[in-house]
């Protein structure tokens, strides 16, 4: 397994400013009235009320790290509801930093295109992230937007044959294969969590998921013989040592040693 490796996953709210303004709303109109209407007029065609990928406003990324040097979980987090911008660009200066490969679950379905529209609204730059091999040729056959390049590998998309109809959920395969899965939220509750003020709660959330898509990806690593199997073993040793060191402080990671049981 080459490091370093980077595993992401987003948790996002809906943009209803932005919804505010494309859709006219008047600014006496409180968000709830907005986004309330958006959603009745979606239902009643029969229609899902999920939000479209550019009014999806980031509020976490969180992610795993893992180098040489040994394995870290951080998330940037928009605090203020006013910050989405630099956490953007945070996310993508680490990965001009390190070039890592990244590694996602449905992060070509969903992740990066929100990541895109997004950072395009708030001016983010990200030159290597970008890059496809018209400054280094090397990157022609090997780049982060390739749908079936290796550095940015959508683990879902790629153990689903690329065919959507076979896509498989993270919980119930993190689950299939012994690792804990989601524990206490899903996505359809981040709003309602972000609307009562749970930041810290949807940011752990985000963790955990982070650290399932890690934990399948060593898996897969296993599988197609990145890793031997007494490295896999260590590497697993490692994450419940990396996480037991993070539970006295963070109560979701005890939470989650204990679902590993």
């Amino acid at each position: 397994m080459a490091w370093p490796v980077l595993v992401f996953d987003i948790e996002s709210i809906p943009d209803v400013a932005g919804l505010r303004a494309l859709r006219g709303e008047s600014a006496d109109k409180s968000d709830a009235d907005v986004y309330a209407g958006y959603v009745a007029e979606r239902q009643a065609k029969g229609q899902s009320d999920f939000m479209p990928l550019h009014l999806q406003r980031i509020l976490v990324i969180s992610c795993v790290f893992r180098n040489a040097e040994g394995l870290r979980i951080h998330s940037f987090v928009d605090k203020d509801g006013a910050s989405e911008g630099k956490v953007i660009q945070t996310f993508f200066n680490s990965i001009e930093k390190h070039v890592p490969q990244l590694v996602s679950w449905n992060g070509g379905g969903f992740d990066l295109p929100v990541l895109h529209y997004r950072g395009l609204k708030h001016g983010v730059t990200a030159s290597q992230y970008w890059e496809v091999g018209e400054t280094d040729r090397d990157w022609k056959f090997s780049n982060y937007i390739g749908r079936y390049h290796m550095r940015h590998l959508d683990l879902m998309d790629l153990l689903a044959m690329y065919q959507p109809k076979n896509n498989a959920p993270l919980d119930a395969m993190a689950k299939l294969c012994g690792f804990p899965g989601k524990l206490g939220m899903d996505g359809s509750a981040v709003y309602p969590a972000y609307l009562a003020g749970k930041t810290d709660e949807i940011r752990r959330y985000c963790e955990t998921d982070v650290m399932n898509t890690y934990l399948l990806y060593c898996r897969f690593q296993q599988m197609r013989g990145g890793l031997l199997e007494a490295e896999y073993e260590q590497e697993i040793a490692l994450v419940k040592q990396t996480l037991g060191n993070l539970a006295p402080g963070e109560a979701h990671w005890d939470e989650y040693l204990k679902a590993w049981g």
